[in-house]
């Protein structure tokens, strides 16, 4: 069983996001609890009914959201989580958190986290490979984010390479692996 029981789940927008529903249904197998974070273009691959239907929680899509319990929810939520997992993690989602910029309500929930944080990365092989994302990627690791290497495959646009999210039993393996 996972000891990272509550867990911040962070989504941002790559074809991969299709693997989440499943990775949600094998945490909630482990016992966890899991709260979405979800960017606006994830929502383009995945459905905000299918997030919290499945999470059994509200997800967070935006930095101000309409205040219904008087939370500012990217702080909350890292006071609630014991860990938080970003899965997909685009490149652009990786090169905000190197750098900094908090402008959406994944970013933002990033910068307010100080328990474990872990990325799977999901883009094409050329992307992965390239020397900025390499960087951001050797930063974050820097300051003790790890990286659950992405998969070698067939891509999204058609060819293969590495940079395939890691299957979701992959990626809860890597979790309980880490956390213990």
């Amino acid at each position: 069983m996972l000891q990272c029981k509550k867990i911040i789940l962070g989504i941002s927008g790559g074809i991969a996001a299709y693997k989440v529903p499943e990775l949600i249904r094998q945490l909630l197998a482990k016992n966890a609890e899991v709260r979405v974070v979800a960017t606006k273009n994830a929502l383009q691959f995945v459905t905000p009914v299918t997030l919290q239907t499945l999470s059994r929680n509200k997800i967070t899509s935006e930095v101000f959201e309409p205040v219904s319990n008087f939370n500012v929810e990217h702080v909350s939520n890292a006071d609630w989580a014991d860990c938080m997992l970003v899965a997909p993690a685009t490149a652009n989602i990786i090169g905000k958190f190197a750098n900094g910029i908090a402008d959406d309500a994944l970013s933002t929930a990033f910068l307010a986290f100080d328990k474990p944080v872990f990325i799977a990365p999901a883009m094409n092989d050329k992307m992965y490979e390239h020397p900025v994302v390499q960087r951001n990627i050797r930063q974050l690791q820097a300051i003790d984010i790890q990286f659950i290497e992405p998969a070698y495959g067939e891509l999204a646009c058609g060819t293969s390479g590495k940079g395939r999210m890691e299957e979701p039993e992959n990626i809860v393996d890597f979790l309980e692996e880490a956390l213990f």
